[in-house]
């Protein structure tokens, strides 16, 4: 069973901010699968399905951001889902906005959730997906990924989206390597 975690935060006041990004590509691909993203459990929303004959979890932890590593680790133990079938999709400020990239481990990169989620792992072996936000440049960090990108990122952070989206059917369909391959 693969997992396939958005992360964001919880509630209309973040709704389409940058730190969403995860969210946002875990609502487009259940849209697209017909998977249902809608199961309180976890502390997050969950849904079950098939996607390319892979038995998925779609999961938005709904703990906010800096806690997402607990939800994560609560569907990871109950599932007994090994490492490596985890992916996280997440905002990057390094990356700028369009731009996604995948990576198979490492560090948080500064990221509060991802960083949250490799403590409860006792691992940085998860593969992840950054989608870019761009830096602020008032160097205001926090209010910068809760506002919502400005018009002409939009388009950018879509397409990013998007291909996010598609970089995570190519690893269900084929394997990780390929995705990054192709989308990196």
């Amino acid at each position: 069973m693969k997992l396939i975690v958005g992360l964001g935060n919880p509630g209309k006041k973040y709704e389409s901010t940058r730190h969403n990004m995860g969210f946002m590509a875990v609502d487009l691909l259940s849209d697209q699968a017909q998977i249902d993203v809608d199961k309180e459990v976890f502390h997050g929303l969950m849904g079950r399905g098939k996607i390319f004959g892979e038995d998925v979890i779609l999961f938005k932890p709904t703990t906010y951001m800096n806690l997402s590593g607990t939800a994560v680790q609560e569907v990871v133990h109950y599932f007994k889902i090994e490492l490596d079938d985890i992916v996280v999709i997440f905002d990057d400020m390094a990356l700028e906005p369009g731009n996604i990239r995948l990576r198979k481990e490492g560090s948080s990169g500064g990221h509060k959730g991802m960083q949250n989620i490799i403590d409860c792992l006792s691992s940085e072996k998860i593969k992840r997906i950054r989608i870019g936000i761009g830096e602020p440049g008032d160097n205001d960090n926090i209010d910068y990924v809760l506002s919502k990108p400005l018009k002409d990122e939009r388009p950018l952070i879509e397409e990013a989206i998007e291909n996010a989206v598609r970089a995570v059917k190519e690893y269900l369909k084929s394997d990780f390597d390929r995705a990054m391959n192709n989308y990196n």
